[in-house]
């Protein structure tokens, strides 16, 4: 009885007109000043009225920054990249380390266990190549604000060169990230190989030997192309608002440089590594000397020159007078 009597008191405390009610006090526009305007000019002219009391509506973000924004943008993230600490840059540059070598094991597993394919379509091989798995790693690297040395060759040289950032900071933005990727490269192809995923497949050591046999030359010439297109895509994704644009302006490009069978330094410290460990026949000295050497030079060319210098002559001021901090 006790229990039914509770159930009907709360019962009528919930249906009276004042228990649960929420008294809002709200504001309305005199009819004679805002009745025939939307509601944003109404907005607009109410915080006139009111001193600027309320917010103007803020402009939409552009899906895409217009080319001298998408520069001093660059340009930006370049300094910020720059004035980092030694060890943030590091260990950041791990993290990158690993998220590229994830996106070359992708493409090692797939496009790499396509011996028949590769014998009737090669095209279309480099082309399941390139899609699989270099992009993702990009991506990861990109969203998560990781530090990869083959960009930072852009976005740091424009920094410098526009003034913003010293030599001093260059260099050891360059060091810190190079050295990280390295690390975390080759702790991915201990742990790739400790796996066994690619049982006795024999991509990553066909690759890998190719890699070591090239010319000083085409080898170094290869991190030129790579990096340029390594570097349009950092570039084009710095300056997109959406993640979908951000994946766009990365996968064209990296899977362009995959399936074109170009040399990127930070995929090559995963790929040479895990095939040394799966028995290729390559020493130390071949690895640095043949092939990571070349293509690192090669990838600075690339991203510095190839893509920052014509935009930093047009948008920017390279060669211009410099501020005292950027001459030290």
């Amino acid at each position: 009885a006790m229990s039914n009597t509770f159930l009907l008191w709360c019962l009528a405390l919930a249906g009276s007109s004042s228990a649960f009610a929420v008294h809002q006090q709200t504001t309305t526009f005199a009819p004679s000043r805002f009745s025939n305007r939307s509601p944003l000019s109404a907005v607009a002219a109410a915080t006139s009225i009111n001193g600027g009391g309320a917010a103007a509506p803020a402009a939409p973000v552009p899906e895409l920054k217009a080319p001298p924004a998408l520069y001093q943008g660059a340009v930006a993230a370049g300094a910020a990249k720059a004035a980092a600490p030694f060890g943030k840059i590091f260990k950041l540059g791990i993290v990158a380390g690993c998220h590229i070598a994830f996106g070359a094991y992708l493409a090692i597993t797939v496009g790499g266990a396509c011996p028949g394919l590769a014998q009737t379509n090669p095209g279309l091989q480099k082309m399941v190549m390139g899609a699989f798995g270099l992009p993702f790693g990009l991506i990861m690297t990109l969203v998560s604000g990781a530090e990869l040395f083959t960009g930072n060759t852009a976005l740091v040289t424009a920094a410098h060169l526009e003034g913003k950032t010293t030599f001093k900071d260059l260099i050891k933005n360059w060091s810190a990230s190079y050295l990280g990727n390295f690390v975390g490269s080759v702790v991915m192809a201990y742990l790739v190989y400790q796996s066994g995923t690619l049982g006795a497949a024999p991509g990553a050591v066909n690759i890998a030997t190719a890699k070591c046999t090239l010319s000083w030359g085409a080898a170094f010439t290869r991190g030129i192309l790579c990096n340029w297109l390594v570097c349009m895509a950092v570039y084009m994704a710095s300056g997109c608002s959406s993640m979908i644009g951000k994946m766009t302006a990365v996968w064209f490009p990296i899977s362009a440089f995959v399936a074109l069978g170009l040399d990127h330094s930070v995929a090559n410290m995963f790929i040479i590594p895990l095939a040394m460990l799966r028995g290729a026949e390559i020493t130390m000295g071949q690895f640095l000397v043949k092939n990571l050497i070349p293509v690192t030079l090669g990838n600075i060319v690339g991203g510095a020159l190839c893509v920052m210098l014509p935009f930093g002559t047009t948008h920017g001021n390279w060669f211009g007078k410099k501020t005292a901090a950027a001459q030290e």
